[in-house]
């Protein structure tokens, strides 16, 4: 036989759940002379077939068909006072939910000025109160089927982060900058999600950028850029991070030391390196030609071929070959090198 809801009323202790409905599961069968008690801060919000209808303020109420009128036009006067009636009832906290946080679950990718493109992360908290529950219960609950405190603070939360994204998109300011910004972005950030909140019967108190910055591997490319500052030439930090690359690609297993090279690469990587910075200092950058190798002897030793290969990579980083050339080369004498045993 069906539950029938003759006292209707829910109590949050800790003070914590911003909606409770009642039956938890299902619809629940009310009937014309049961008991709604609603607490204070709290309203009370008949919701059936996917719309939220009438609602109860603080206070004691008996349900009859005077105070509960959109829900008799809805079901139609069949029923009689002995006849259970099926709807669910939300209760919604009107307190104001302070300290809410909100964080970048993954960074934010931006184009950045200085870097090119950066990765950010930010934190902060926020404050919001229900101040018209029936619009509430509609646009959450019926619209978004979402129901419980916590899928409820992420909806909100997604929607603050949304807004800060497309925030500091329009910015155009470097991460650098941005890390310096926090009151402008608090300010910003609340003025676009406030009409979003209260579309949907919802004060957006307050919200607090507490932290916007850079993750940590942007953070290193900072600390990179800034070494290179000297160059004043984003063409050099480029051919750096060539060449940083190609030396550890020489210090791992498998890679270009796979052959024996490790060591010998790194160190020429170094070499190599030192050279090209102090050509950046003294001339402007140019484009070099593709050159072929220069005539000499062949190496026929082991010994030869491995100086060879160091020297191949060296001249890769510094741009005195292409890669096609630098691939077609290496690939001949490391094979030479196999067959030596070396």
């Amino acid at each position: 036989m069906a539950r029938i809801f003759d006292i209707v009323q829910f109590v949050d202790e800790a003070g914590t759940e911003m909606v409770h409905r009642i039956p938890e599961r299902g619809s629940g069968d009310f009937r014309i002379g049961s008991q709604v008690i609603v607490r204070d801060s709290q309203a009370a919000v008949f919701f059936r077939d996917g719309r939220a209808l009438d609602t109860f303020g603080p206070g004691p109420h008996t349900i009859t068909t005077a105070n509960i009128p959109l829900l008799v036009d809805l079901i139609g006067k069949v029923f009689s006072g002995e006849t259970p009636f099926k709807a669910e009832v939300y209760f919604v906290s009107l307190r104001e939910f302070t300290d809410l946080k909100w964080g970048t679950p993954t960074p934010i990718t931006i184009k950045d000025p200085e870097l090119g493109m950066a990765r950010v992360q930010a934190r902060g908290s926020y404050a919001l109160q229900i101040v018209e529950p029936q619009l509430f219960v509609n646009k959450i609950v019926g619209t978004r089927g979402v129901y419980r405190t916590s899928d409820i603070q992420d909806f909100f939360r997604s929607m603050i982060l949304t807004k800060l994204t497309d925030l500091v998109g329009e910015m155009g300011k470097s991460v650098i900058e941005l890390a310096g910004m926090a009151e402008e972005l608090t300010m910003g950030v609340r003025a676009k999600a406030a009409e979003e909140f209260a579309a949907r019967g919802v004060n957006l108190t307050s919200v607090y950028v507490e932290y916007v910055g850079p993750t940590e591997e942007t953070a290193k490319a900072i600390d990179e850029r800034a070494s290179m500052g000297a160059l004043g030439d984003m063409s050099a930090y480029m051919q750096f991070q060539a060449a940083r690359a190609m030396r550890d690609a020489a210090q791992q297993p498998g890679g270009v030391a796979g052959a024996g090279v490790g060591l010998g690469a790194g160190v020429g990587m170094g070499a190599a390196m030192g050279q090209m910075l102090a050509q950046s200092m003294q001339q402007p950058a140019q484009q070099p030609a593709p050159a072929a190798p220069a005539a000499s002897a062949a190496p026929k030793t082991a010994g030869e071929i491995q100086a060879t290969l160091d020297n191949l990579d060296m001249r890769l980083a510094a741009g005195e070959i292409s890669e096609a050339i630098y691939n077609k080369l290496y690939a001949k004498w490391e094979a030479r090198l196999k067959e030596l045993g070396g």
